[in-house]
């Protein structure tokens, strides 16, 4: 039986973006790389975890990994607006490839050392740092029609979050079955389906701006300056920096929640992260039926909210099936609040400062990460996992509430 118009024209639209052909080519490259990524991220985890039984550790490996975020950001965000978005992302995808490649290769040799990885993670974590401005200003190049910019964000999400999905559970058995050097040997292969897409692209307008005689740091300073003169976008960029230092508590402790906490195995602990990919993918769903609606600050409200809720549940539960549900609910809500903030500050940037722009959003969203990580860590070793994330989401939601009742433009954005 065909589905009725109705169906057919809510479902053309919660996919929108897909009708454009460069869009479908970055879906798919994406979605198998990204998925192969979340297998490294599990099982460098588990690893670190069984190689040094220490939580800190857990934190400083993580902040090795996002730190150069700190220095490379905003630099990245002007060479993104000054030549070929396409060409940077390329560099930085072969980057993170050798990376993973030689982390798979020094596991099945058995010599990978402690600093070992936190030395490929700083490689990474440098190539990350100009890959994250580039791939935020080529999304609008991808779709011929503006208005449906907000979909292909929240296709962007729901890209990251299905391989959320699919990544941590097969990484999981993988880690299980065949040790964790397979999962980063996968993730090495999988960049290969970036490169395929970024080269089958037809972008005509990727050719970046004239040479510019003005000094980068000036340039810099026109990207701040914007961010700093637009309340919702300030509030915006600074709402997803206290997101990753506090409410991210979790994602840093979780292999050490899953063994101490939890007592569910390598198999149990790529569950938690496929719930939060799970509810991450419907949000991402969510947010892209929702695309031609102008409700944004509604929206995000929503998910400022239910974020640190389902964290602060996730904490203070022992059933792991009900761990698994509050997983889920804080990957919806945080899925929400990023698509969204991410469209706002999308559609509110010049294209001439479009790089410059998200490196800004990118430094507070990636940048942050390493005070986060430490944070997390240093909380939990002094006290313990569940204090450490209880603490974190709390400030989270403390922080959402302020937005609600003393920044009103937020909630009101209709764009």
């Amino acid at each position: 039986m065909a589905a009725p118009p109705a169906a057919r024209s809510q479902l053309a639209a919660t996919f929108a973006a897909l009708r454009y052909p460069n869009f479908q080519r970055w879906f798919i490259g994406q979605a198998l790389s990204l998925a192969g990524t979340w297998m490294q991220s599990v099982a460098l985890g588990w690893l670190v975890y069984q190689i040094t039984g220490s939580k800190l550790a857990l934190g400083a490996i993580t902040a090795a990994g996002t730190i150069p975020t700190l220095f490379f950001m905003l630099p990245a965000g002007v060479l993104a607006d000054r030549m070929s978005k396409r060409r940077l992302l390329m560099i930085t995808q072969v980057v993170m490839m050798i990376s993973a490649l030689l982390l798979a290769a020094l596991t099945w040799l058995g010599v990978l050392q402690v600093w070992q990885i936190a030395a490929l993670a700083l490689l990474s974590g440098i190539a990350q740092s100009f890959d994250a401005p580039a791939r935020l200003a080529l999304t609008p190049m991808l779709v011929d029609d503006r208005r449906d910019l907000q979909n292909a964000i929240a296709m962007g999400s729901t890209i990251f979050n299905l391989a959320r999905v699919v990544g941590p559970a097969i990484g999981g058995l993988v880690l299980a079955s065949m040790g964790a050097a397979w999962c980063f040997a996968i993730n090495g292969a999988s960049f290969i389906a970036v490169l395929i897409a970024l080269s089958g692209m037809n972008l005509p307008a990727d050719v970046g701006r004239p040479p510019s005689q003005r000094h980068m740091l000036a340039e810099i300073g026109d990207g701040l300056r914007y961010v700093w003169q637009q309340p919702v976008v300030r509030t915006l960029t600074v709402l997803i920096g206290v997101t990753s230092i506090f409410g991210f508590s979790y994602s840093v402790l979780l292999p050490a929640y899953a063994v101490d906490v939890l007592k569910v195995g390598e198999t149990g602990y790529g569950l938690l992260n496929a719930a939060v990919g799970v509810g991450a993918l419907v949000g991402a769903l969510t947010v892209a039926s929702l695309s031609r609606r102008k409700n944004k600050g509604v929206q995000l409200t929503v998910g400022n909210l239910i974020f640190p809720l389902a964290v602060l549940a996730f904490a203070v539960t022992r059933s792991f099936p009900l761990t698994l549900v509050c997983m889920a609910g804080a990957g919806i809500g945080f899925v929400i609040q990023n698509a969204t903030s991410n469209t706002i500050i999308q559609l509110m940037a010049p294209d001439e400062l479009r790089g410059r722009v998200m490196s800004v959003y990118a430094l507070f969203f990636f940048g942050t990460t390493p005070i986060g990580a430490l944070f997390a860590g240093a909380v939990a070793e002094r006290w313990d996992s569940t204090a450490s994330i209880v603490l974190g989401a709390g400030v989270t939601l403390a922080f959402a509430l302020v937005i609600f009742f003393f920044v009103p433009a937020v909630r009101r954005t209709q764009i």
